[in-house]
């Protein structure tokens, strides 16, 4: 398969647009309609229901979407690796949501020391469920996440936790008030979410959700509102007085997990990290 025909599927996918997708890929629009035609000649499906200014996946575009992000992931995780003249072809891909890169990733990467210890470096921000899923086909190595994992393939450490509290960008507010028409639900995991009915039964539906609490953080102020989010990630415009803590509200511990795959020299470094962590802990 044409890697070109996929990363013109790809765009066009994520643009829902022949010309923004030409824009993006650098190309005319009319090479953009020739590359979709002869993957679906080469399919035998159509991929896109074309509208005027509304194109749409078709059922079979929605299946080979997941197909071409791992393709195209494996080939570039394969790239990286070939390219690795000095450090035996040996590269680490690492994944977490974007919440978990600013509050422990980022120092683990820094603990790991890959140059001295002759890895590459391949990082993903994505969603829990992405995590899940490229760990298991194998184009991740090792996961940062809020949720355990369920896999007799994948090890799992605990690694931590985390408290999330709630915030406004009003002081003095109470729970009742915050969880009014500003309130912004942070999708914080399963456990997080069943916690979270349970104490509020009567809390309406809020009228935003959000994936992130990098993005609940960055709407409280605009927008008037509340949400929970980690201290490590308010305490700064907390300390600037731009946020602030709702009293009386719960707070929910959630624990922070490291999954990685076993065996390797991958593996190896994982667990020589956890043992040098441990040690500084004692």
């Amino acid at each position: 398969m044409d890697q070109a025909l996929l990363r013109t599927f790809l765009e066009v996918a994520r643009t829902r647009h022949f010309g923004r997708a030409a824009e993006a890929l650098c190309i005319t629009q009319s090479a953009v309609s020739a590359r979709i035609k002869q993957l679906e000649s080469t399919l035998g499906v159509e991929l896109f229901n074309r509208r005027r200014n509304d194109i749409q996946l078709t059922a079979a575009g929605q299946r080979l979407r997941w197909h071409a992000e791992l393709m195209m992931r494996a080939w570039e995780r394969a790239c990286l690796e070939v390219a690795q003249d000095g450090r035996a072809g040996r590269v680490l891909a690492l994944g977490c949501t974007p919440d978990l890169w600013s509050v422990l990733a980022r120092d683990w990467v820094v603990r790991l020391d890959l140059a001295r210890r002759e890895f590459g470096l391949q990082i993903e921000l994505l969603s829990p469920a992405d995590l899940s899923q490229r760990l298991r086909v194998g184009l991740l190595d090792v996961a940062f996440t809020f949720e355990s994992a369920c896999d007799a393939e994948l090890e799992l450490e605990r690694i931590g936790s985390v408290d999330l509290e709630l915030l406004a960008s009003r002081p003095g507010l109470r729970p009742d008030e915050a969880f009014g028409d500003g309130y912004i639900q942070v999708d914080w995991g399963s456990a997080f979410m069943v916690a979270h009915a349970t104490a509020f039964p009567q809390v309406p539906a809020p009228a935003i959700r959000v994936s992130h609490g990098l993005i609940a953080r960055d709407l409280l102020e605009p927008l008037q509102g509340a949400a929970y989010l980690p201290r490590a990630l308010a305490e700064p415009l907390v300390a600037a007085g731009r946020l602030f803590y709702v009293e009386g509200a719960p707070a929910y511990h959630r624990r922070l997990y490291l999954i990685y795959r076993p065996g390797g020299a991958v593996a190896e470094l994982i667990q020589r990290t956890l043992v040098e962590r441990r040690e500084e802990a004692v």
